[in-house]
């Protein structure tokens, strides 16, 4: 018999009764009922329950380990007394008589449970995290993002893609978030930087000629944590294709993603291949008040500015002669709703840092709430009537600047969908947002400044940066959602020198800049580059909705906290004076220093 297991803990069943079995685990629960010892002993597939009595010359030792000890059990298998059995275990119908136990290893007092639902604190969960991923629901989200990637692989592979490892050490560039810096020992004074994602590299490949490429990529970005991101680092499906067109990028990526999604539901829905929507940057902020819809919720966002011109609302009326905003958030079925909500609301809103959230009130017709009152009831009649409201609907109102209201609108209108439970339970809905603009003004400076990724191709080309405003032109830039979560964000490239030279002259960089700053790409792309594009969704994000987990660090290994720091590995931690010395580094004491403040625009791929 093998030295620690004849069979693994979830393998046993009732055609084994009256097998000499070994089993080898941990001890997982302990239950003692009077002289008979009953232990659930578990490994990596499953959980087998071992009995030991005072015929059982393993009594006095099980007795004595506490749970978590890993054991080696040899017993009998034997069918559980009817009425005993458990129909939750695939190993519920037997149990093994411990025969003798041999002790691989005691267990000293846990810091935190494994057994159990019990909730605990963030650092003990982390500082202790290989105690924290014995837990079954850790475990299980782990052993799905592996299943996960391997699937991801295979599609890919299927699709015509070929895998390729891109470096890990590289140069620094001028990207949306910090990089991370890495002395050179033999270079004194000089860094390299861990990617923040392999974009320059994969459009390299791209001008090498290899035509469709992909990678589970580990990008490094200094970054706050976030609910939907892990700080330091995290992974992507990178990918990359040679002549394409926009629908082409979507063709060969919507049935990857539609089919892994499709094989890890259980049951849940999931937008088809070739059925994403396309959701064009404008409308998604109007209709949705984000560019991260989440399309479970049915509500539409509209602007009634229009309606308050002049109105006898005075607040509205002037904000919409000053050049602002009114949108409207429908409140659907809400006539039975105390008045008690719609001020809850508001005070929602104020506590998000905003002016307020109006709203009107309707019960079988009629109007009610200062607002109404003020606007008058036919004016709001047909307002209720453009927006295909009903008698007993209500409207929330977001008003502004544009972009202010904008975001409060669509903040507002998860926050009602929520509320009202109108979001669709077990469906993932994707969509692509397309036509992003390609220029932005920074509000601050007045400066025109790329909006998204100044790589991308302007749609138009040459023509538009050369005869358009900025600001009106629309770049070949989408972004994959899922559910309101972006996945990731992509483009058809730039890959003509004289476009990009043109673009980032716009954005008030120099030939010299984009020379000095993008060398490899710049200059490879002297030598004939096929048009190409790509885009990068992030595996720990399709792993968080997969496992419905709230918090991307449920469905990783070993994640930092929000600090960005490893409790379990004690990192970021300090270095000997003989390191600092070897790579010609001095620490200077900064206790009061500021953070650099990052870039606006994100220029990378990715989360």
């Amino acid at each position: 018999m093998h030295a620690y297991r004849s069979h693994h803990c979830a393998e046993l069943r009732a055609a084994n009764v009256g097998d000499t079995v070994r089993l080898s685990g941990w001890i997982h629960r302990k239950r003692d009922h009077g002289g008979v010892l009953f232990i659930d002993l578990r490994d990596h597939h499953g959980m087998t329950q071992i009995v030991a009595d005072e015929d059982s010359p393993a009594l006095p030792t099980l007795e004595g380990l506490r749970v978590e000890s890993v054991v080696t059990i040899d017993g009998e298998v034997k069918a559980r007394a009817e009425g005993t059995t458990n129909d939750k275990l695939p190993t519920g119908d037997i149990e093994v008589f411990a025969r003798s136990v041999t002790v691989q290893s005691a267990a000293a007092e846990l810091p935190m449970p494994v057994a159990g639902e019990q909730e605990y604190p963030e650092d003990i969960r982390l500082k202790y995290r290989y105690l924290d991923l014995r837990r079954e629901p850790m475990h299980r989200n782990i052993m799905l993002r592996s299943a996960v990637i391997a699937s991801i692989r295979r599609r890919m592979i299927e699709q015509g893609f070929t895998e390729f490892q891109t470096p890990i050490l590289t140069a620094s560039s001028p990207e949306g978030a910090r990089d991370y810096l890495v002395p050179s020992r033999v270079h004194p004074g000089k860094f390299y930087a861990l990617p923040q994602a392999p974009q320059m590299f994969k459009q390299l490949l791209m001008v090498a000629g290899f035509d469709k490429y992909f990678q589970i990529a580990p990008c490094f970005r200094d970054e706050d944590a976030r609910a939907d991101r892990s700080p330091g680092e995290f992974y992507q499906l990178d990918f990359e294709m040679s002549f394409v067109t926009q629908d082409d990028v979507f063709a060969a990526i919507e049935p990857v993603l539609a089919g892994l999604f499709e094989e890890f539901a259980n049951g849940r829905s999931v937008t088809p291949a070739g059925e994403f929507p396309r959701i064009p940057y404008k409308e998604s902020m109007l209709k949705y008040g984000s560019d991260k819809p989440d399309l479970r919720n049915p509500l539409i966002i509209s602007d009634v500015g229009s309606h308050f011109e002049g109105s006898g609302f005075g607040l509205f009326a002037k904000i919409v002669a000053g050049g602002g905003v009114v949108r409207a958030i429908p409140a659907p079925g809400t006539a039975e709703k105390s008045r008690k909500f719609f001020d809850e609301m508001n005070d929602w809103a104020r506590g998000e840092g905003y002016a307020g959230l109006g709203y009107a009130t309707r019960k079988g017709g009629e109007w009610g709430g200062p607002i109404a009152k003020n606007h008058g009831a036919d004016k709001m009649d047909k307002l209720a009537e453009e927006l295909g409201l009903g008698p007993d609907d209500g409207i929330f109102f977001a008003a502004g600047k544009e972009a202010e209201a904008a975001k409060l609108a669509g903040a507002a209108r998860t926050r009602v969908g929520e509320k009202l439970e109108l979001i669709e339970e077990n469906a993932f809905k994707f969509c692509w947002i397309v036509d992003f603009p390609m220029f932005e003004r920074d509000e601050e400076t007045g400066k025109i400044d790329f909006s998204h990724n100044p790589f991308s191709m302007p749609q138009g080309e040459m023509e538009a940066l050369e005869t358009k405003d900025p600001l009106d032109i629309l770049a070949w830039q989408y972004d994959i959602v899922c559910n309101g979560i972006e996945l990731s964000s992509g483009a058809i490239r730039n890959h003509r020198p004289d476009i990009m030279y043109k673009a980032f002259e716009i954005a008030g960089y120099s030939k010299e800049e984009v020379d000095r700053n993008f060398p490899g790409m710049i200059g490879a792309f002297q030598f004939g580059a096929p048009p190409h594009g790509g885009s990068a969704p992030g595996v720990d994000r399709i792993v968080m909705l997969l496992a419905d987990e709230p918090n991307i660090r449920e469905v990783i290994l070993f994640p930092m906290n929000q600090k960005a720091e490893d409790l379990l590995m004690n990192a970021p931690s300090p270095v000997t004076a003989k390191q600092l010395e070897e790579l010609n580094i001095r620490i200077v004491e900064q206790p009061d220093a500021k953070a650099v403040k990052p870039a606006p625009a994100s220029l990378v791929e990715g989360e």
